[in-house]
């Protein structure tokens, strides 16, 4: 019995050194755009590693990728931002409204101060005076969404909008990588087996880039820094995990959370502003989607680091760019999730962990029987498609996580 226990976790310990290996996970990656490849042969379905699809990936993923650090920078000082939704549409609304009164610069100001104050809000609920953390974010967003229909229809008719669509923004400027993008069209256009596929995604991520979108990605590797690297960080990080013992080292709990659960109000109305300013040039009301509470996944698939909640983001936004593109991708994509299903349960298998092999390999054949059963995916199937690979991610990952050990509990100064 202890033989098979100390192999078993043997065997998860090689497992875990595999993904920690920079030269692996490459490989691995590698591995799975190269099974997606042969299926756009076989299938015909060209459009999963088209420039298009990897341009709308990214378009998809800011705002979501802006909700998760928002999420991350309140959870990592201890708080659960359930109102990144409301705080979002704080921001469609803002940059929407400024931007069309004085350009969308001050848009995207004014969303970031709104943001805050919103943040702000938040944290005298849940720090100050104590309510519970839930309850306090889905206050905001119930009067976010109200304040927002309120307030549309006092602004928006009178200038050429209506109580759900504000009047036109003007676009921010964009543009593409010099050198490196023509390169990448060009490799792309000649159709060659696998390369072609890896130069169209990356030339649909280096051209017509809004310098919003650049501006919003260095924020990940920016927050990671204040996360691991400044005083600040190491703060925040100890009043998610233990404020009674960082309170007696003299951290003030609770100015370290007004300040982190201010910046995540903040981060999320960005998002927002991103829908209004950069993806589309109106605000329309329910334009954030429920981005806000899949941003919040992503905290939870990033295990409550930086670089995960943008994997996460790039993960969910790819899904979301492929329901809106061709239905026959749909169908493809599940088609590659079942030839990777089946490679991760061949791999399990040789590290001798017969249960996620077991898993892996079931769901291959669930996926290869649907891609063989199902002529055509029905559309109700694509739109909730972005969920359920939201439900999917999460579970699995479940038992991997390591959340800020404080994360949602209550904490009064003084409390033992």
């Amino acid at each position: 019995m202890s033989t098979n226990t100390n192999s078993a976790k043997k065997s998860g310990s090689k497992t875990k050194s595999f993904f920690k290996s920079p030269a692996r996970v490459t490989l691995l990656i590698a591995g799975i755009f190269l099974i997606i490849s042969l299926v756009e042969v076989i299938t015909g379905a060209t459009d999963i590693s088209s420039p298009g699809t990897s341009g709308a990936t990214l378009r998809f993923a800011i705002p979501l990728l802006m909700a998760g650090l928002g999420g991350l920078w309140a959870e990592r000082a201890g708080v659960i931002n359930i109102g990144l939704e409301g705080m979002m549409i704080v921001g469609t609304w803002t940059a929407a409204w400024f931007g069309y009164l004085h350009g969308p610069v001050i848009g995207i100001l004014a969303a970031a101060f709104f943001g805050l104050a919103s943040g702000f809000f938040h944290a005298i609920m849940t720090v100050k005076i104590g309510i519970d953390q839930a309850v306090s974010g889905l206050a905001i967003n119930l009067i976010a969404a109200g304040a927002a229909r309120y307030l549309s229809g006092i602004f928006f008719p009178p200038v050429g909008g209506d109580r759900t669509v504000s009047p036109p923004v003007d676009t921010l400027p964009s543009f593409s990588i010099p050198i490196i993008a023509p390169i990448l069209k060009s490799i792309d256009e000649k159709e060659i087996f696998f390369v072609s596929n890896i130069a169209g995604l990356l030339y649909g991520v280096t051209k017509e880039l809004s310098v919003v979108t650049v501006g919003f990605l260095l924020l990940v590797p920016l927050t990671s820094w204040i996360l691991w690297r400044s005083k600040f960080g190491l703060r925040m990080r100890f009043s998610g995990e233990n404020p009674m013992a960082a309170e007696s080292l003299g951290i003030n709990v609770y100015r370290t959370r007004y300040i982190a659960i201010s910046v995540s109000g903040m981060l999320a109305s960005l998002g927002g502003a991103y829908l209004a300013l950069v993806a589309s040039s109106v605000y329309r009301e329910g334009q954030t989607a429920g981005r806000g509470f899949i941003g919040l996944a992503t905290v939870i698939f990033g295990n409550w680091k930086p670089s995960g909640v943008f994997a996460g983001s790039i993960l969910f936004g790819f899904t979301d760019a492929i329901r809106v593109r061709q239905a026959e991708s749909v169908t493809a994509l599940i088609l590659a999730a079942g030839f990777v299903a089946l490679l991760l349960s061949i791999f399990y298998t040789s590290s001798r962990r017969w249960k996620p092999a077991a898993s892996y390999f079931t769901i291959g054949l669930v996926a290869l029987w649907i891609n063989q059963s199902v002529e055509t995916i029905p559309q109700e199937f694509v739109t909730v498609f972005p969920n359920v690979a939201t439900l999917l991610v999460l579970t699995f990952l479940a038992q991997r996580l390591t959340p800020p050990a404080m994360a949602g509990m209550p904490y009064r100064r003084g409390s033992e």
